[in-house]
């Protein structure tokens, strides 16, 4: 029995070391890269935890995915349309705010979106996500607990993983100020 407990930490002793650690402040570049598993002073959801919370309509939920950009090089006349973003039903959709640094026109879009998202209550329920592996939405739960949000959620998995469970989505368009 002890031998295979010895094996069975042998093999997972790799998987708990690989662990990414948080960094001290914001991720600033490689956001498509393995998060961890924690955000000091947020929740981590589930999808399964995301979608109950998502179905009693407790919590605000917020997008953070990018937007597309425009590809360089198109021909002149070529007309550019930005991919749709399925996403969450109900959230509101704050591109570009999870960068690590940001510039304060970001800053004001972010600190607006969010009142007008939680009414100005600052102890709302608010989850951030993006897609899976995503540090946008790390960055921007912590950013809401530096603005004072005092309930923060972080869903990791994002929209790859509520799409995984066939939860429903609809294509959402960024909220209106962002750059």
């Amino acid at each position: 029995m002890r031998g295979a407990v010895v094996a069975l930490a042998l093999t997972l002793w790799p998987l708990a070391a690989s662990a990414t650690p948080e960094p001290a402040g914001y991720r600033m570049d490689e956001y498509r890269a393995p998060v961890p598993d924690t955000l000091a002073g947020a929740r981590v959801l589930s999808t399964e935890a995301a979608h109950a919370l998502w179905e009693t309509g407790a919590a605000v939920f917020i997008d953070v995915l990018p937007r597309a950009p425009k590809p360089e090089g198109l021909p002149a006349g070529t007309v550019w349309r930005e991919p749709p973003r399925r996403s969450i039903p109900g959230a509101t959709w704050m591109p570009n705010v999870g960068y690590g640094a940001l510039a304060e026109v970001n800053h004001a879009y972010f600190r607006d979106g969010l009142a007008a998202a939680t009414g100005g209550d600052l102890n709302r329920p608010v989850v951030f996500f993006c897609l899976i592996d995503c540090w946008m939405s790390w960055n921007a739960a912590r950013r809401a607990l530096a603005y004072g949000h005092t309930d923060v959620m972080w869903f990791p998995d994002g929209t790859d993983g509520w799409v995984f469970y066939d939860y429903p989505t609809e294509v959402l368009q960024p909220r209106p100020g962002g750059r």
